[in-house]
């Protein structure tokens, strides 16, 4: 299909029915009809009285199959409906005279989107000048005609409409501009752009309607947009029915002008300042063809000229004077006036972007510059002003005004046509350079005139759409399903009771059935004293009732049937609860267990019987002592001293404790990025996805664990679906662009860090969440994590870890707020995108770093790394103070220590009162085991009035510091703080040592008892707890604490030692001594 050709065959039917409103004399009028300058037809001329109706019952026919009426035409060009008036002839006239009355439009756009018929009534203006006009404005009444539209079959396929697509521009003022013009004679004030019209065919967009204003307040807003025709006989036939200009929140704006400084600019200029206006919207019937190559231009070069000039009404440009000849004259043709706007069209390049609209700083135009920023080697406007006036079709006389400027039509240039064999040939990257160099030593003289707008700051609103986006976007039901495809949710389990529950269960339900049927029996007998009116039962002779039911129950044989069907549920309880399944050898037992069992049937019996007699009695159960989030940080302090299997150890008692909730997974999954087993951590992160499907951290992990082993489609997948599950996510956006970064999509790359810049600056925006509650901000080192050192798979060397991005010359994404130029675009760095430009002062972070602290936390070394890389080219970033605490972090958990001092003495520069650096200082000299320099940080650390963000790990290791030194006193001080902030089994035990160390066994006591409360199975508790009770003489309990000592692996040589010594000192605590 192609959109220059009409749909041949199929002819457009316009039927004008009927005029009501109509101002006229009582004479004759009839209606004329055009399209694109051709006379469709003109009705029989009909009389109507004054004030009343016209019947006009006229049907013209467009053709679409001629060359001049295209699919294009139909898009962008409405059919003109004249109505004329026949004035009555005077004597001695030979010719009729006419009067227009007014002018009407239709827009044909319904019948390119698959219509095949429509009925309108549209507004007759009243041609400028006419009583007409001021009377129907006077009256509140307009005049309309009835129309109806329809074509036999569609114009289109249902193929050829959803690949076909339609692209608006819309030119709507120029601010700002030189001050030198003035309404003096006239101009003809023109904007031009070209674009691609199908494979094989550009074409230039005119917009020569510009009207200079002078300064008197902003332009009216809504403001309905024009056509793009020349001059009408009414002039408010020019505004297109029901397309109004819009305002649009500053925030989501485009273009150039979007900081605060241009704001106030912008609200001077677009107030007091001289301005042009066009309002003027073009539409671009585009087919597949088109849209792809389209895409193809945007992806090889994202900006785009729209140029402008200031003509005189006479002509367009002034040819120089001195050539040889003429085609050397239209080579060098000068436009006065000549500027430049450079739009970035790469947003029309987001999934599912439809439209841009922002203010676009105007420059002059030079064509080095032109070639530098968007590799084009012709002017618009030149190539439409030599564009031979031959090449016009005829056109017979109609009523649309005539204009001496060039009316805003469509040129066509056909690459390799011959418009274009001045052009240079394809050449090859140096011949690209050559041909810059060649361009920049042709510029002869300097564009005094174009200086003017960059004097002026002079710039131009532009608003771009399409009706269907040109990379369309998943939808998030899509994305759900494919995320249920590569996770399935798992079904909640139902609870069932099994073994010994069950077989209570059942027995309680026996024992209802049959309480049940007594008393059923018993109402049989004995119901009518419970009649209302009737005598109560005699209470004395409850004893003679009482046998008589055991009478009618054993005479009916009801008894033997309630004791066989009680049988198998007895039988059940000594197998599942009594444990018992074989036979007794001694009398003895066999009385003593039965007995046992006829207790517990009884006592089973009165809860079943409560329960039915006095309704349901809610159980209490029982509150553990620990719930998930203390073990969880008890598993972290297991992490902090590199006991990875106590930590596991507690990660599965909480997966225990609640299995089907997505936390505890997603926390174990962390526990095993610690250890480096990436292949268990993907299977806890499944696990969580499974559990909930909109768990945004799993899927983050999910999707970044799918890029370390290279399944880019579905790393996309999770990454994607967790920015539509939480859009208001900083790190959920800023993660899918350092994904779509490594995959070198930099266009989506740059939308998603620009969505995550513009949620960092969202001054209502909430905290996202990024993962589960974990009592940590920033996970400390282990020791173990010096001697098990960091997979080499994870190494910032590797080739998918680039910081930046290298060698491609079709564009730059690099951050969310600049796009950092290659080594061949630095001359064009400035054009990058305003959006990505725009200070961020007020903010103290970056989205870089906010998705650093969600990475540290959970572990994910690699990707932390490259938002460290993405941060040092970011301008609102680089190496600050917080990066190189981040960075030290990430050397730090790799065992670099080296590396990690390096980056503290750099942290230190820029804030040397920051107390997580003199912290991570502390960890380092820790790990480095130089305990000595570790304690004079840590005092440090604790010393600043403000408080590092995770003390815990501070307290725990100083008091084992002052613990290994004999620092009792500030031992026992420490740890005191530590179990008033964060209890837990380690800061009791520091406690007890300490007191114990310093005497005071009672207090020593009470701090072990609460260690022993929270974990029963710690040796060195029981270790500790054996010496108190050597020392105050306790003989039973010292045995019993020595053996619990012994049974949980006590493995410390230091305090086996000990207790070995004194309890050979008191005689007593080992059973080995009796």
């Amino acid at each position: 299909m192609d959109p220059h050709q009409g749909a041949v065959g199929i002819p457009i039917h316009v039927t004008v029915l009927r005029g009501n409103n109509l101002f006229h004399r009582g004479n004759k009028n009839f209606v004329r009809a055009e399209f694109n300058g051709t006379v469709l037809g003109e009705s029989a001329r009909s009389e109507g009285a004054v004030g009343e109706g016209v019947n006009y019952n006229f049907t013209c026919i467009l053709e679409c199959s001629e060359p001049g009426h295209t699919l294009d035409d139909l898009a962008h060009t409405p059919v003109v409906l004249t109505v004329i008036e026949s004035l009555q002839k005077e004597k001695k006239q030979k010719e009729e005279k006419t009067c227009v009355l007014g002018q009407a439009v239709i827009d044909l756009l319904p019948l390119l989107h698959g219509k095949c018929s429509f009925s309108s009534t549209v507004v007759l203006h009243p041609a400028s000048g006419l009583p007409t006009e001021s009377d129907s404005r006077d009256r509140g009444i307009k005049p309309t005609l009835e129309v109806t539209v329809s074509v036999s079959e569609p114009l289109l396929s249902d193929t050829q409409l959803s690949e076909s697509n339609l692209f608006t521009v819309t030119v709507e003022t120029a601010f700002s501009v030189p001050e030198v013009w003035s309404p003096g004679p006239p101009s003809c004030y023109v904007a031009a752009l070209q674009v691609p019209f199908t494979a094989e065919r550009e074409q230039i967009l005119l917009f020569s309607n510009g009207e200079l204003k002078m300064s008197g307040g902003r332009e009216p807003v809504p403001r309905p947009k024009k056509w793009p025709l020349g001059p009408l006989l009414a002039p408010d036939a020019h505004f297109i029915p029901g397309v109004y200009i819009e305002t649009e929140p500053s925030d989501l704006e485009d273009g150039d002008l979007n900081t605060e400084e241009d704001r106030e600019f912008r609200a001077e200029a677009e107030c007091n300042k001289k301005r042009v206006s066009w309002d003027t919207e073009r539409r671009l019937f585009m087919d597949a063809a088109g849209a792809a190559c389209l895409i193809r231009r945007i992806t090889e070069c994202r900006l785009w000229p729209v140029e402008v000039m200031k003509a005189p009404q006479a002509g367009g440009a002034r040819p120089v004077a001195g050539k040889a000849s003429k085609a050397q004259a239209e080579d060098e043709i000068q436009i006065p006036f000549h500027g430049v706007a450079y739009v970035d069209l790469a947003p029309l390049l987001y999934p599912g972007a439809k439209h841009i609209h922002g203010a676009y700083q105007l420059h002059p135009f030079y064509d080095s510059d032109l070639f530098m920023k968007t590799k084009r080697t012709r002017s618009v406007l030149r190539d439409s002003i030599k564009s031979p006036v031959a090449q016009a079709r005829p056109r017979p006389p109609s009523s649309v005004g005539s204009c001496n400027v060039t009316p805003s039509k469509v040129f066509d240039t056909h690459r390799g046509g011959k418009d274009n064999k001045d052009s240079p040939k394809k050449t090859g990257p140096q011949g690209k350079s050559g041909q810059a160099e060649s361009l920049i030593d042709v510029e002869l003289q300097i564009n005094t005139e174009g200086q003017m707008y960059a004097d002026s700051r002079s710039y131009i609103i532009i608003e771009i759409s399409l009706e269907k986006p040109l990379i369309p976007k998943r939808p998030s039901e899509e994305l759900a399903r494919r995320v249920m495809e590569l996770i399935p949710p798992r079904p909640p389990l139902p609870r069932r009771p099994a073994g010994a529950e069950r077989a209570m269960e059942e027995y309680q339900a026996q024992i209802e059935s049959v309480a049940a049927q007594v008393v059923e029996q018993y109402q049989q007998m004995f119901g009518a004293a419970f009649i209302p009116g009737s005598e109560p039962l005699d209470p004395s002779t409850q004893e003679q009732r009482k046998s008589q039911l055991f009478g009618e129950l054993n005479c009916s044989g009801k008894y033997l049937a309630f004791k066989e069907q009680m049988k198998y549920s007895v039988v059940r309880i000594v197998r599942e609860k009594m444990l018992r399944t074989e036979a007794f050898s001694q009398p003895e037992q066999l009385r003593a267990f039965l007995s046992q069992l006829y207790v517990f049937l009884v006592d089973e019996m009165h809860v079943a019987l409560n329960k039915t007699l006095t309704g349901d009695v809610q159980e209490v159960q029982p509150q553990l002592l620990l719930d998930c989030s203390q073990l969880g940080h008890f598993a972290r302090e297991a992490e902090l001293d590199g006991d990875y299997q106590l930590a596991a150890h507690y990660y599965k008692e909480c997966l225990a404790r609640d299995h089907s909730s997505p936390s505890p997974w997603f926390d174990y999954g962390v526990f095993h990025m610690l250890t480096t087993d990436y292949s268990k951590a993907e299977e806890c992160f499944r696990m969580a996805v499974s559990i909930d499907q909109s768990h945004v951290p799993s899927l983050l992990m999910c999707g970044i664990l799918s890029e370390m082993k290279e399944q880019h489609e579905e790393a996309g997948i999770f990454l994607e679906g967790a920015t539509r599950i939480d859009p208001s996510s900083v790190v959920t956006w800023t993660l899918l662009g350092l994904f779509y970064l490594a995959g070198e999509n930099f266009i989506q790359a740059e939308m998603a860090f620009l969505e995550a810049t513009k949620q960092l600056r969202a001054p209502l925006q909430k905290s996202p969440v990024c993962g589960p509650d974990r009592a940590d901000d920033t996970h400390s080192p282990t020791q173990g994590e010096r001697e098990e050192g960091v997979d080499t798979t994870e190494s910032p060397t590797n080739q998918e870890d680039k910081p930046a991005v290298e060698g491609d010359d079709k564009t730059r994404c690099q951050s969310s707020c600049e796009i950092q130029p290659e080594e061949g675009d630095k001359a064009n760095a400035g054009d990058e995108p305003a959006a990505l430009r725009q200070s961020t002062n007020r903010l103290n972070t970056t989205i870089y770093m906010e998705s650093v602290k969600f990475l540290l936390k959970n572990n994910a070394l690699q990707m932390a790394q490259r938002a460290l890389a993405q941060e040092l080219l970011c301008p609102d970033g680089g190496p600050s103070s917080s990066y190189h605490l981040a960075l030290a972090h990430v050397q730090l958990l790799r065992g670099e220590y080296s590396s990690a001092e390096a980056s503290l003495q750099g942290a230190l520069v820029d804030n040397i009162q920051n107390p997580d650096i003199w912290a991570m200082f502390g960890h380092l000299n820790y790990l480095m085991k130089d305990y000595g320099q570790a304690q004079k940080c840590y005092e440090r650390t604790l010393d600043f009035v403000t408080d590092a963000s995770d003390t815990h790990p501070i307290y725990l290791r100083l008091g084992t510091i002052y613990l290994q030194s004999g620092e009792y006193e500030k031992a026992k001080t420490i740890y005191l703080r530590a179990c008033s902030s964060s209890p837990s089994c380690r800061t009791w035990l520091g406690l007890g040592v300490a007191c114990y160390r310093l005497g005071e066994l009672r207090e020593a006591e009470d701090a072990l008892t609460e260690a022993n409360t929270l974990e029963n199975r710690n040796p060195e508790v029981w270790g500790y707890l054996s010496l108190i009770c050597l020392k105050t003489g306790r003989k039973l309990e010292a045995e019993q604490s020595y053996k619990f000592a012994l049974k949980f692996n006590l493995s410390e040589e230091a305090l086996l030692h000990e207790i070995t010594e004194l309890q050979t000192q008191v005689g007593f605590g080992n059973p080995c001594f009796s």
